[in-house]
């Protein structure tokens, strides 16, 4: 077996780990509307070996940025925070983790916006009084 040969069964080997298959090839797939096996041989094609063991991890700080670029717009922090400057960025940014940081805990997605929705209007309440 060449080292080509050796490469690419170390790289399926990777990929084809029950965690990347369960949270990364299977989901990814049926987006794409491809097989599986396409889009393994695309990321086998298109990233290194290190870049395919680094693979999870940057779907989960992927995932994190999206969390949090979502509560951005849902929770409307451009307009308290850049547009009217009622808010600091600091501020927008406390809140903005605080939320993240309980749907990532397990509360749904919609009760945490509802909870800082509250929070972010309990915020604005006290902006004179500081």
């Amino acid at each position: 077996m060449d080292n080509e040969a050796k490469l690419n069964l170390m790289k399926k080997r990777v990929i084809g780990s029950f965690k990347w298959q369960e949270d990364i090839i299977i989901p990814f797939s049926k987006e794409f509307g491809c097989t599986t096996e396409d889009l393994e041989d695309l990321f086998m094609d298109l990233l290194d070996m290190s870049s395919l063991e680094a693979l999870h991890g940057t779907l989960e700080i992927a995932n994190h940025k999206c969390l949090l670029e979502r509560l951005d717009a849902d929770l409307r922090l451009p307009w308290y925070v850049d547009v009217l400057e009622l808010l600091s960025v600091e501020q927008g940014d406390e809140l903005k983790n605080k939320v993240a940081n309980e749907i990532i805990d397990g509360k749904s997605y919609d009760i945490a916006l509802d909870e800082g929705r509250k929070d972010l209007f309990n915020l604005l309440k006290n902006i004179n009084n500081e």
